[in-house]
């Protein structure tokens, strides 16, 4: 076998993976924010959900897509992990589309319409506003011209006079069970090493429509690759989170399931696909016309992908009806860990396993922002129980050291805001190097200036906790009831702000008035320089010292600020422009 013919081969496989992956991420961009809403909206029971994951499937190319944006619905308490397994199991029926495709792509010459396709793409590419089209034609070019030139060169390699192969697969008895099970792991290995399905398809249509490989090996191998695919979900979702891992492994145990129930009925099952499409199992290329056989074999690829969807549909239709056990089994073998995950950083939706396409690498980002808004209103709440704690008369009231160990959780807290910020901007970054859409570049814009006022936030509340801290271990007098209660009621509005705030970032902009934001902050305003009059006069009537004075104000000051931040979050998630610096 000639070298070029190998890297002909190689190259093949290469255009049409890269095809695949530029169809997905053309098709993401065109649903855009709408494919988001529809998954969410249109999963309430567990048949719209299998219904829906198999059209979102279908409509974007991608089961991994909308697994991962299922996950992410879970995560943020939209969807339960049952409806989640329902949505995995319609991906799983809509991600058969690709094999269908292929197959097409195997069986008529269509090589052809690349070239008018690779044309018309480029010219919409140019012509700014259907350019999502355009990427998505290219993509599509790609992946015929990938099909093509694969048959083309399986065609040139002449599989069905190779010698070596034909014995290498003659070597296996083709009625032994043991045969299926030995093709079924080298199909899951196959699609291990290659991470794409689509191209171990592609690879095992070529072998059996050239007559090297029979349709059970074949079919063997198909079975292998859903499984295979599985794997490498699994293992990216080792270093997620908890709801993420367990959805992996409902997938993982969809596929291995339906795989174990197949091979009890293997060959009638198999039979039963061949006769739908009408392959003749029982033809003997020696006993026929070579016209007869190249017809016949020519249905081959067909039977892959009509077994692919029938494997899915029928599984699906078993498990279905057991989604609360399969529930209850992968909670059961992925527990949920005992460990304050607000204490320990880490980014529970941004994981490094589970880069996706720029469309879906902003949801995750967004995700993450919204739980870092949450944590900074925690972290706000333990100030308020700092103040609480220092306003005690006698420090031995805090006999096991309470109001140290909060300073230090707070103290903590203002390190993960730091990191949070660092993290959350390095993974938009390498989100930005991709191609976006100007809707997603201008999310990524907002996103980091959302971080950048959230660590602000962080760094407002840790300098409450020290000036707390500073007064609470110095000789300074405490604040009489007239202070305390100002304090109070400038926290209570801080902290209305920062619910209008985590609202805003839990829900969707366009239902949220952006006026309750402005309202309290004027609010904070007046007040604060309310205070700042009376603190003078207070003052100078001798109801307190000038130092405990500053240590008040301080704290009015810092919320004032807090506020200011709180309405630039605002303002960065609803797309306008910056007021407070």
């Amino acid at each position: 076998m000639s070298i070029w013919v190998i890297f002909k081969l190689l190259g093949s496989l290469a255009l049409l993976m890269f095809g695949m992956k530029s169809m997905s991420e053309a098709l993401q961009k065109m649903a855009g924010p709408q494919l988001r809403h529809v998954l969410g909206a249109m999963t309430t029971n567990r048949f719209t959900g299998m219904l829906t994951g198999m059209l979102v499937t279908a409509s974007v190319q991608s089961s991994t897509a909308t697994t991962v944006m299922t996950v992410s619905f879970v995560n943020a308490g939209l969807l339960t992990l049952a409806q989640a397994i329902s949505v995995i199991m319609g991906a799983n029926i809509g991600t058969t589309l690709t094999a269908w495709i292929m197959s097409a792509g195997m069986s008529f010459e269509i090589t052809d319409m690349v070239y008018p396709a690779f044309f018309l793409g480029i010219m919409l590419i140019y012509l700014k506003k259907y350019r999502y089209i355009g990427d998505f034609l290219f993509g599509l070019a790609f992946l015929i011209l990938g099909l093509g030139t694969l048959r083309m060169t399986g065609t040139q390699m002449d599989l069905g006079h190779n010698e070596a192969l034909l014995n290498f697969f003659s070597s296996f008895d083709p009625n032994s069970f043991l045969t299926t099970l030995i093709f079924l792991f080298l199909g899951g290995v196959m699609t291990f090493c290659v991470q794409s399905s689509a191209a171990v398809m592609a690879i095992t249509m070529i072998l059996c429509s050239s007559g090297v490989l029979p349709i059970y090996q074949g079919i063997a191998l198909v079975m292998g690759e859903n499984i295979g695919t599985t794997i490498t979900s699994n293992l990216a979702a080792l270093s997620a989170n908890t709801q993420a891992r367990r959805a992996a492994l409902a997938h993982m145990f969809f596929n291995v399931f339906g795989v174990i129930w197949i091979l009890f009925i293997f060959r009638p099952f198999v039979d039963m696909v061949c006769g739908l499409v009408g392959y003749d199992t029982t033809m003997v290329k020696s006993q026929v016309s070579h016209e007869a056989f190249i017809a016949n074999a020519a249905k081959l690829s067909f039977v892959l992908a009509a077994f692919h969807t029938c494997f899915n549909v029928a599984n699906t239709f078993i498990l279905i009806w057991f989604i609360p056990q399969i529930e209850r089994f992968v909670c059961w073998v992925i527990k949920s860990k005992n460990v304050d995950e607000e204490e320990d950083f880490r980014l529970h939706f941004i994981t490094a396993g589970f880069m996706k396409t720029p469309e879906l690498s902003v949801l995750e980002a967004q995700k993450e922002i919204q739980a870092f808004s949450n944590r900074m209103q925690r972290m706000f709440e333990m100030v308020r129980e700092l103040l609480t704690l220092s306003s005690s008369t006698n420090k031995k009231d805090n006999k096991d050291g309470d109001f140290n160990k909060l300073f230090t959780r707070i103290e903590k807290y203002e390190g993960i805001s730091d990191n949070m910020e660092l993290e959350i901007a390095k993974y938009l970054d390498q989100v930005s190097d991709a191609h976006l859409s100007d809707e997603t570049k201008a999310k990524i814009r907002a996103m980091l200036r959302e971080i950048s006022e959230l660590e602000s936030i962080g760094d407002a509340n840790y300098n409450m906790a020290r000036t707390i801290s500073r007064k609470y271990n110095g000789k300074q007098d405490h604040f009489n009831e007239k202070q305390y209660s100002h304090i109070n009621q400038m926290m209570e509005l801080t902290e209305q702000s920062l619910t209008q705030m985590n609202r805003l970032m839990s829900g969707r902009k366009e239902a949220y008035d952006v006026n309750h934001t402005f309202n309290l902050e004027n609010e904070i305003n007046n007040y604060r320089n309310q205070l700042k009059a009376q603190n003078i006069v207070d003052i100078n009537n001798h109801e307190y010292t000038y130092a405990v004075g500053t240590i008040y104000m301080d704290l009015i000051n810092e919320c004032e600020k807090l506020g200011d931040y709180v309405v630039n979050v605002v303002e960065a998630r609803m797309g306008q422009r910056q007021k407070y610096i």
